[in-house]
Protein backbone atom coordinates (compact mmCIF):
# COMPACT_ATOMS: atom_id res chain seq x y z
CA UNK A 1 0.00 0.00 0.00
CA UNK A 2 1.39 3.39 -0.95
CA UNK A 3 1.63 6.19 1.58
CA UNK A 4 -1.26 8.02 -0.04
CA UNK A 5 -3.55 5.02 0.57
CA UNK A 6 -2.73 4.41 4.22
CA UNK A 7 -5.94 6.10 5.32
CA UNK A 8 -8.07 3.43 3.58
CA UNK A 9 -9.99 0.88 5.66
CA UNK A 10 -10.49 -2.79 4.72
CA UNK A 11 -13.57 -3.55 2.65
CA UNK A 12 -16.66 -3.88 4.83
CA UNK A 13 -15.02 -2.15 7.80
CA UNK A 14 -16.44 1.26 8.64
CA UNK A 15 -15.74 4.07 11.04
CA UNK A 16 -18.47 6.35 12.37
CA UNK A 17 -17.90 10.09 12.35
CA UNK A 18 -19.74 12.95 14.01
CA UNK A 19 -22.63 13.58 14.15
CA UNK A 20 -23.62 10.01 13.15
CA UNK A 21 -21.64 8.60 16.07
CA UNK A 22 -23.78 10.63 18.44
CA UNK A 23 -26.98 9.32 16.82
CA UNK A 24 -25.76 5.76 17.31
CA UNK A 25 -24.90 6.48 20.94
CA UNK A 26 -28.34 7.94 21.62
CA UNK A 27 -29.97 4.94 19.93
CA UNK A 28 -27.78 2.58 21.94
CA UNK A 29 -28.90 4.15 25.20
CA UNK A 30 -32.56 4.08 24.20
CA UNK A 31 -32.50 0.41 23.15
CA UNK A 32 -30.66 -0.66 26.31
CA UNK A 33 -33.12 1.33 28.44
CA UNK A 34 -35.94 -0.52 26.69
CA UNK A 35 -34.30 -3.88 27.40
CA UNK A 36 -33.77 -2.92 31.02
CA UNK A 37 -37.46 -2.06 31.34
CA UNK A 38 -38.27 -5.62 30.27
CA UNK A 39 -35.89 -7.05 32.88
CA UNK A 40 -32.90 -7.79 30.62
CA UNK A 41 -29.53 -7.38 32.32
CA UNK A 42 -26.60 -5.93 30.39
CA UNK A 43 -23.49 -8.04 29.83
CA UNK A 44 -20.20 -7.05 28.17
CA UNK A 45 -18.49 -10.16 26.78
CA UNK A 46 -14.85 -9.96 25.63
CA UNK A 47 -14.03 -9.17 22.01
CA UNK A 48 -11.85 -12.28 21.75
CA UNK A 49 -12.10 -15.77 23.29
CA UNK A 50 -10.76 -19.26 22.83
CA UNK A 51 -12.12 -20.55 19.56
CA UNK A 52 -13.94 -23.58 20.91
CA UNK A 53 -16.02 -21.37 23.22
CA UNK A 54 -17.08 -19.04 20.42
CA UNK A 55 -18.09 -21.84 18.07
CA UNK A 56 -19.80 -24.21 20.49
CA UNK A 57 -23.03 -25.48 18.97
CA UNK A 58 -23.03 -22.97 16.14
CA UNK A 59 -22.14 -25.15 13.16
CA UNK A 60 -19.95 -24.45 10.16
CA UNK A 61 -21.44 -21.09 9.17
CA UNK A 62 -20.09 -19.15 12.13
CA UNK A 63 -16.76 -20.97 11.87
CA UNK A 64 -16.30 -19.55 8.36
CA UNK A 65 -17.21 -16.08 9.60
CA UNK A 66 -14.72 -16.04 12.48
CA UNK A 67 -11.26 -14.49 12.31
CA UNK A 68 -8.77 -16.82 13.99
CA UNK A 69 -5.36 -16.24 15.58
CA UNK A 70 -2.96 -17.96 17.95
CA UNK A 71 -2.69 -16.89 21.58
CA UNK A 72 1.01 -16.13 22.09
CA UNK A 73 0.72 -16.97 25.83
CA UNK A 74 -0.78 -20.44 25.55
CA UNK A 75 -0.48 -21.48 21.90
CA UNK A 76 -4.23 -22.11 21.78
CA UNK A 77 -6.43 -20.92 18.95
CA UNK A 78 -8.49 -17.84 19.64
CA UNK A 79 -11.27 -16.17 17.68
CA UNK A 80 -12.60 -12.66 17.31
CA UNK A 81 -16.31 -12.81 18.02
CA UNK A 82 -18.54 -12.87 14.94
CA UNK A 83 -21.71 -13.26 17.02
CA UNK A 84 -22.33 -12.49 20.71
CA UNK A 85 -25.08 -15.07 21.21
CA UNK A 86 -22.71 -17.97 22.07
CA UNK A 87 -20.95 -15.68 24.53
CA UNK A 88 -24.24 -14.92 26.26
CA UNK A 89 -24.93 -18.67 26.48
CA UNK A 90 -21.52 -19.26 28.06
CA UNK A 91 -22.12 -16.50 30.60
CA UNK A 92 -25.53 -17.90 31.53
CA UNK A 93 -24.21 -21.45 31.83
CA UNK A 94 -21.04 -20.85 33.79
CA UNK A 95 -20.43 -17.52 35.55
CA UNK A 96 -24.10 -16.97 36.42
CA UNK A 97 -25.30 -20.58 36.94
CA UNK A 98 -28.86 -19.59 37.77
CA UNK A 99 -31.81 -21.91 38.24
CA UNK A 100 -34.36 -19.18 37.53
CA UNK A 101 -34.75 -17.71 34.03
CA UNK A 102 -32.06 -15.25 32.99
CA UNK A 103 -32.69 -12.31 30.70
CA UNK A 104 -29.46 -10.99 29.24
CA UNK A 105 -28.80 -8.26 26.68
CA UNK A 106 -25.69 -6.95 24.99
CA UNK A 107 -24.39 -4.45 22.49
CA UNK A 108 -20.99 -4.33 20.85
CA UNK A 109 -19.03 -4.60 17.63
CA UNK A 110 -18.59 -8.03 16.09
CA UNK A 111 -16.14 -8.82 13.29
CA UNK A 112 -16.79 -11.15 10.37
CA UNK A 113 -14.58 -12.52 7.63
CA UNK A 114 -17.24 -11.83 5.02
CA UNK A 115 -20.24 -9.49 4.77
CA UNK A 116 -23.64 -11.07 5.27
CA UNK A 117 -27.22 -9.99 5.72
CA UNK A 118 -26.61 -6.89 7.81
CA UNK A 119 -26.15 -4.36 5.02
CA UNK A 120 -22.89 -5.67 3.62
CA UNK A 121 -20.78 -4.69 6.61
CA UNK A 122 -18.21 -6.96 8.22
CA UNK A 123 -18.32 -5.05 11.51
CA UNK A 124 -21.95 -4.77 12.66
CA UNK A 125 -22.77 -3.08 15.95
CA UNK A 126 -24.70 -6.07 17.24
CA UNK A 127 -27.49 -5.55 19.74
CA UNK A 128 -29.50 -8.44 21.10
CA UNK A 129 -31.39 -10.07 23.92
CA UNK A 130 -31.47 -13.68 25.11
CA UNK A 131 -33.84 -15.45 27.50
CA UNK A 132 -32.45 -18.56 29.19
CA UNK A 133 -34.14 -21.13 31.41
CA UNK A 134 -37.69 -21.32 30.02
CA UNK A 135 -38.90 -23.76 27.36
CA UNK A 136 -42.50 -22.59 26.91
CA UNK A 137 -43.92 -20.56 24.05
CA UNK A 138 -44.31 -17.62 26.42
CA UNK A 139 -40.59 -16.90 26.28
CA UNK A 140 -40.56 -17.12 22.46
CA UNK A 141 -43.51 -14.73 22.29
CA UNK A 142 -41.78 -12.33 24.68
CA UNK A 143 -38.71 -12.28 22.43
CA UNK A 144 -40.83 -11.68 19.32
CA UNK A 145 -42.66 -8.81 21.02
CA UNK A 146 -39.39 -7.31 22.26
CA UNK A 147 -38.02 -7.35 18.71
CA UNK A 148 -41.05 -5.45 17.46
CA UNK A 149 -40.91 -3.00 20.35
CA UNK A 150 -37.22 -2.36 19.65
CA UNK A 151 -37.96 -1.58 16.02
CA UNK A 152 -40.82 0.69 17.03
CA UNK A 153 -38.50 2.67 19.31
CA UNK A 154 -36.24 3.22 16.31
CA UNK A 155 -39.19 4.50 14.26
CA UNK A 156 -39.48 1.31 12.20
CA UNK A 157 -43.14 0.31 12.21
CA UNK A 158 -43.95 -1.17 8.79
CA UNK A 159 -42.39 -4.58 9.36
CA UNK A 160 -42.88 -8.05 7.95
CA UNK A 161 -41.96 -11.03 10.14
CA UNK A 162 -41.06 -14.43 8.67
CA UNK A 163 -41.54 -17.45 10.96
CA UNK A 164 -40.42 -21.05 10.57
CA UNK A 165 -39.52 -24.04 12.71
CA UNK A 166 -36.37 -26.11 12.13
CA UNK A 167 -37.80 -28.94 14.22
CA UNK A 168 -40.26 -29.84 11.45
CA UNK A 169 -37.59 -30.47 8.82
CA UNK A 170 -35.20 -32.07 11.30
CA UNK A 171 -37.81 -34.58 12.48
CA UNK A 172 -38.99 -35.37 8.93
CA UNK A 173 -35.40 -35.95 7.80
CA UNK A 174 -34.74 -38.26 10.74
CA UNK A 175 -37.82 -40.43 10.25
CA UNK A 176 -37.05 -40.63 6.50
CA UNK A 177 -33.61 -42.12 7.17
CA UNK A 178 -31.64 -39.45 5.30
CA UNK A 179 -27.90 -39.64 5.80
CA UNK A 180 -25.87 -36.54 6.59
CA UNK A 181 -24.97 -35.78 2.98
CA UNK A 182 -28.55 -36.18 1.77
CA UNK A 183 -29.89 -34.03 4.59
CA UNK A 184 -27.42 -31.26 3.77
CA UNK A 185 -28.22 -31.41 0.05
CA UNK A 186 -31.97 -31.38 0.72
CA UNK A 187 -31.58 -28.50 3.16
CA UNK A 188 -29.82 -26.45 0.48
CA UNK A 189 -32.39 -27.32 -2.20
CA UNK A 190 -35.29 -26.38 0.09
CA UNK A 191 -33.76 -22.97 0.75
CA UNK A 192 -33.74 -22.35 -3.00
CA UNK A 193 -37.16 -23.95 -3.57
CA UNK A 194 -35.43 -26.08 -6.23
CA UNK A 195 -38.21 -28.62 -6.82
CA UNK A 196 -36.32 -30.73 -9.40
CA UNK A 197 -33.31 -31.13 -7.09
CA UNK A 198 -35.59 -31.94 -4.17
CA UNK A 199 -37.24 -34.73 -6.17
CA UNK A 200 -33.89 -36.18 -7.27
CA UNK A 201 -32.44 -36.16 -3.75
CA UNK A 202 -35.49 -37.87 -2.28
CA UNK A 203 -35.59 -40.44 -5.08
CA UNK A 204 -32.02 -41.47 -4.23
CA UNK A 205 -32.77 -41.75 -0.51
CA UNK A 206 -34.37 -44.46 1.61
CA UNK A 207 -37.46 -42.33 2.21
CA UNK A 208 -40.79 -43.98 1.44
CA UNK A 209 -43.17 -42.30 -0.98
CA UNK A 210 -45.16 -40.69 1.84
CA UNK A 211 -42.05 -39.59 3.67
CA UNK A 212 -40.63 -38.05 0.51
CA UNK A 213 -43.91 -36.31 -0.25
CA UNK A 214 -43.97 -34.71 3.20
CA UNK A 215 -40.40 -33.45 2.86
CA UNK A 216 -40.99 -32.13 -0.65
CA UNK A 217 -44.15 -30.26 0.32
CA UNK A 218 -42.18 -28.03 2.71
CA UNK A 219 -41.05 -25.98 -0.29
CA UNK A 220 -44.70 -25.11 -1.01
CA UNK A 221 -45.78 -24.42 2.56
CA UNK A 222 -45.32 -20.67 2.72
CA UNK A 223 -47.82 -17.87 3.13
CA UNK A 224 -50.06 -16.30 5.74
CA UNK A 225 -51.61 -17.78 8.86
CA UNK A 226 -53.78 -20.08 6.75
CA UNK A 227 -50.67 -22.00 5.66
CA UNK A 228 -50.48 -23.63 9.08
CA UNK A 229 -53.83 -25.38 8.58
CA UNK A 230 -52.60 -26.54 5.19
CA UNK A 231 -49.40 -27.82 6.77
CA UNK A 232 -51.35 -29.95 9.19
CA UNK A 233 -53.08 -31.64 6.26
CA UNK A 234 -49.93 -31.99 4.13
CA UNK A 235 -47.91 -33.46 7.00
CA UNK A 236 -50.62 -35.85 8.19
CA UNK A 237 -49.09 -39.22 9.00
CA UNK A 238 -45.80 -37.80 10.17
CA UNK A 239 -44.38 -38.78 13.54
CA UNK A 240 -45.15 -37.15 16.87
CA UNK A 241 -42.02 -34.97 16.83
CA UNK A 242 -43.09 -33.37 13.55
CA UNK A 243 -46.58 -32.64 14.81
CA UNK A 244 -45.25 -31.35 18.13
CA UNK A 245 -43.03 -28.87 16.27
CA UNK A 246 -45.98 -27.77 14.13
CA UNK A 247 -48.17 -27.41 17.23
CA UNK A 248 -45.45 -25.26 18.79
CA UNK A 249 -45.36 -22.96 15.77
CA UNK A 250 -49.16 -22.73 15.67
CA UNK A 251 -49.35 -21.84 19.36
CA UNK A 252 -46.76 -19.08 18.96
CA UNK A 253 -48.63 -17.78 15.91
CA UNK A 254 -51.93 -17.69 17.83
CA UNK A 255 -50.32 -15.84 20.73
CA UNK A 256 -48.82 -13.26 18.38
CA UNK A 257 -52.14 -12.80 16.60
CA UNK A 258 -53.78 -12.09 19.95
CA UNK A 259 -51.16 -9.63 21.23
CA UNK A 260 -49.73 -8.07 18.05
CA UNK A 261 -52.48 -8.27 15.45
CA UNK A 262 -50.96 -5.21 13.75
CA UNK A 263 -47.89 -7.21 12.71
CA UNK A 264 -47.71 -8.95 9.33
CA UNK A 265 -46.71 -12.59 9.89
CA UNK A 266 -45.48 -14.81 7.06
CA UNK A 267 -44.79 -18.52 7.49
CA UNK A 268 -42.27 -20.57 5.51
CA UNK A 269 -41.66 -24.16 6.59
CA UNK A 270 -38.66 -24.44 4.25
CA UNK A 271 -36.98 -21.41 5.84
CA UNK A 272 -34.23 -22.99 7.92
CA UNK A 273 -31.84 -20.13 8.69
CA UNK A 274 -29.48 -21.07 11.48
CA UNK A 275 -30.36 -24.75 11.06
CA UNK A 276 -27.17 -25.99 12.73
CA UNK A 277 -27.69 -23.66 15.68
CA UNK A 278 -31.42 -23.40 16.29
CA UNK A 279 -33.66 -26.12 17.68
CA UNK A 280 -37.17 -24.65 17.34
CA UNK A 281 -38.80 -21.53 16.01
CA UNK A 282 -36.70 -19.28 13.74
CA UNK A 283 -37.63 -15.82 12.55
CA UNK A 284 -36.46 -12.84 10.57
CA UNK A 285 -37.85 -9.32 10.20
CA UNK A 286 -37.93 -7.38 6.94
CA UNK A 287 -38.98 -3.87 5.94
CA UNK A 288 -40.10 -2.61 2.51
CA UNK A 289 -37.28 -1.49 0.24
CA UNK A 290 -34.54 -3.31 2.15
CA UNK A 291 -33.64 -6.72 0.78
CA UNK A 292 -31.91 -8.16 3.84
CA UNK A 293 -33.44 -8.99 7.21
CA UNK A 294 -32.96 -6.33 9.88
CA UNK A 295 -33.46 -8.70 12.82
CA UNK A 296 -33.12 -12.45 13.25
CA UNK A 297 -33.42 -14.99 16.00
CA UNK A 298 -35.08 -18.10 17.33
CA UNK A 299 -34.86 -20.89 19.88
CA UNK A 300 -31.57 -22.68 20.53
CA UNK A 301 -31.94 -25.01 23.51
CA UNK A 302 -29.00 -26.57 25.37
CA UNK A 303 -26.16 -24.71 23.65
CA UNK A 304 -24.69 -24.12 27.11
CA UNK A 305 -24.35 -27.85 27.84
CA UNK A 306 -20.63 -27.88 27.08
CA UNK A 307 -20.17 -25.09 29.62
CA UNK A 308 -21.96 -27.07 32.33
CA UNK A 309 -25.45 -25.60 31.98
CA UNK A 310 -27.84 -27.06 29.40
CA UNK A 311 -30.81 -24.70 29.44
CA UNK A 312 -33.65 -23.76 27.11
CA UNK A 313 -32.86 -20.52 25.29
CA UNK A 314 -34.41 -18.11 22.83
CA UNK A 315 -33.30 -14.70 21.59
CA UNK A 316 -32.57 -12.31 18.74
CA UNK A 317 -29.96 -9.91 17.39
CA UNK A 318 -29.89 -6.82 15.18
CA UNK A 319 -27.38 -4.35 13.79
CA UNK A 320 -27.79 -0.92 15.40
CA UNK A 321 -26.25 0.86 12.40
CA UNK A 322 -28.94 -0.60 10.14
CA UNK A 323 -31.72 0.35 12.56
CA UNK A 324 -30.55 3.97 12.73
CA UNK A 325 -30.19 4.15 8.93
CA UNK A 326 -33.68 2.76 8.30
CA UNK A 327 -35.51 4.31 11.24
CA UNK A 328 -37.32 7.62 11.39
CA UNK A 329 -36.35 8.31 14.99
CA UNK A 330 -34.92 11.80 15.43
CA UNK A 331 -32.40 12.54 18.16
CA UNK A 332 -31.42 15.84 19.69
CA UNK A 333 -27.76 16.19 18.79
CA UNK A 334 -25.31 18.47 20.58
CA UNK A 335 -26.05 22.01 19.47
CA UNK A 336 -23.83 25.02 19.49
CA UNK A 337 -21.01 25.49 21.93
CA UNK A 338 -19.50 28.34 23.91
CA UNK A 339 -16.01 29.55 23.06
CA UNK A 340 -13.86 30.64 25.96
CA UNK A 341 -10.65 32.66 25.87
CA UNK A 342 -7.46 30.92 27.04
CA UNK A 343 -7.50 32.52 30.45
CA UNK A 344 -6.47 31.00 33.75
CA UNK A 345 -8.57 33.46 35.70
CA UNK A 346 -10.35 31.57 38.51
CA UNK A 347 -13.60 33.37 37.72
CA UNK A 348 -13.47 32.20 34.10
CA UNK A 349 -12.74 28.65 35.18
CA UNK A 350 -15.67 28.73 37.63
CA UNK A 351 -17.94 30.15 34.92
CA UNK A 352 -16.96 27.36 32.48
CA UNK A 353 -17.51 24.74 35.17
CA UNK A 354 -21.00 26.08 35.96
CA UNK A 355 -21.94 26.18 32.26
CA UNK A 356 -20.82 22.59 31.75
CA UNK A 357 -22.75 21.48 34.83
CA UNK A 358 -25.83 23.06 33.25
CA UNK A 359 -25.33 20.96 30.13
CA UNK A 360 -23.50 23.44 27.93
CA UNK A 361 -20.43 22.65 25.82
CA UNK A 362 -17.53 24.96 26.62
CA UNK A 363 -14.44 24.91 24.41
CA UNK A 364 -11.32 26.77 25.51
CA UNK A 365 -9.25 28.59 22.95
CA UNK A 366 -5.76 27.12 22.72
CA UNK A 367 -2.90 29.62 22.44
CA UNK A 368 -1.71 29.90 18.85
CA UNK A 369 -4.46 27.70 17.44
CA UNK A 370 -5.93 28.19 13.98
CA UNK A 371 -9.65 28.83 13.71
CA UNK A 372 -11.95 31.22 15.57
CA UNK A 373 -15.14 30.53 17.52
CA UNK A 374 -17.23 29.85 14.40
CA UNK A 375 -14.62 27.46 13.02
CA UNK A 376 -14.82 25.51 16.30
CA UNK A 377 -18.60 25.17 15.95
CA UNK A 378 -19.36 27.75 18.63
CA UNK A 379 -22.31 30.14 18.44
CA UNK A 380 -21.51 31.99 21.69
CA UNK A 381 -18.43 33.29 23.38
CA UNK A 382 -17.41 34.13 26.95
CA UNK A 383 -16.29 37.71 27.32
CA UNK A 384 -15.24 39.83 30.26
CA UNK A 385 -17.46 42.79 31.17
CA UNK A 386 -16.83 44.88 34.28
CA UNK A 387 -14.80 42.16 35.96
CA UNK A 388 -17.50 39.55 35.28
CA UNK A 389 -17.46 36.74 32.72
CA UNK A 390 -20.62 36.69 30.60
CA UNK A 391 -21.85 34.72 27.57
CA UNK A 392 -22.55 36.64 24.38
CA UNK A 393 -23.60 35.57 20.86
CA UNK A 394 -20.82 35.31 18.32
CA UNK A 395 -20.97 38.52 16.29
Amino acid sequence: MSNKDQWLLPEGIEEVLPPEAWRLERARREILDLFSGWGYELIMPPFIEYLESLLTGTGNDLDLQTFKLTDQLTGRMMGVRADMTPQAARIDAHPLKRDAPSRLCYMGTVLRTRPDGFGGTRSPLQVGAELFGHAGIESDVEILKLVLESLSVMGITEVHMDLGHVGIFRALAAESGLDGQQETALFDALQRKASTEITEILAASRATEDQGRRLACLAELNGGHEILAGARESLAGAGSEVMAALDNLCAISDAMQDSRSDTSLFFDLAELRGYNFHTGIVFAVFVPGHGQEIARGGRYNDIGKVFGGARPATGFSMDLKTLVDLGTREYDLPGGAIFSPPDSDPGLIDTARALRAAGERVIFDLPGQQGDAAAMGCDRIIVRERNTWVVKPVS
